[in-house]
């Protein structure tokens, strides 16, 4: 894992893979959303709302892998003091709170013909809300410090300590009744899902996680540089300081 802890190698690394997974997220996308809004058939329960499924479901599944990603980068920080683990918990910050924040309203979109009222305090929803609330907690904490340090790890104690809502969000609708239907995609044995929406629902999960990817690792290249202007911001200052104060 050290082996990338050279920003160096790093970059290296990002500009051989972003142009595949750039591309991996059109083709995945548009096979998906194509296959999801037109070639797919609408279901005999809920007739075309049914389609708002392949835009919510995997934002609802890479608003938990994003959180998880962001947990993971900041227990390699904290053990280990990676020095890229932080970028890359900041980076997937707000990517996550975007999907997450994307679920909630296609979710909202989806519960009023469904259930008749837009919220709920659905067990799943819930979890979920408090889940944006944990993203945006991160990204106010991290930036709640002059020193850097001290708020990417105050920030990273968070997210550990929200990373016990990531099972809540899975397991809800197995351990209190809710408005949700249990797993239908991940369950063991067959998926419930007919094949025909199986299909366009993995391929817009796929897409969402190259998409991810994608600008993760932007992001990350990103905070690299402006981290390398500042260095040189501040050796330009301790120069001129050390002009003056001579």
């Amino acid at each position: 894992m050290h082996r990338f802890a050279n920003p160096a190698r790093f970059l290296r690394l990002a500009a051989v893979i972003l142009p595949w997974t750039a591309i991996a997220t059109v083709l995945l996308l548009g096979a998906g959303l194509y296959l999801g809004l037109i070639a797919s058939p609408a279901d005999y329960q809920q007739g075309e709302t049914v389609r708002i499924m392949y835009v919510h479901v995997p934002s609802a599944w890479l608003g938990m892998a994003c959180y998880s990603t962001m947990a993971f980068a900041s227990a390699v920080a904290l053990i280990w003091k990676h020095p890229l683990a932080d970028l890359v918990g900041k980076s997937a910050a707000p990517i996550g709170a975007g999907f997450t924040f994307v679920c909630l309203v296609t979710g909202s979109l989806w519960g009023r013909p469904m259930w008749g009222t837009w919220w709920a305090w659905d067990a799943r929803l819930t979890s979920m809300l408090i889940l944006l609330f944990l993203y945006l907690g991160y990204m106010a904490l991290i930036n709640a410090f002059d020193d850097p340090t001290r708020g990417a790890r105050a920030a990273a104690i968070l997210a550990l300590a929200g990373a016990v809502n990531i099972p809540i969000i899975k397991f809800s609708v197995d351990w209190w009744n809710t408005l949700h239907q249990p797993a239908s995609v991940t369950k063991f044995g067959m998926p419930s899902v007919d094949p025909a929406m199986l299909v366009p629902l993995l391929l817009m999960g796929l897409g969402f996680t190259t998409f991810f990817v994608t600008v993760l690792l932007l992001r990350v290249r990103s905070e690299i540089i402006a981290a390398k202007i500042r260095a040189i911001r501040l050796t330009q200052i301790h120069a001129s300081s050390s002009q003056v104060a001579g």
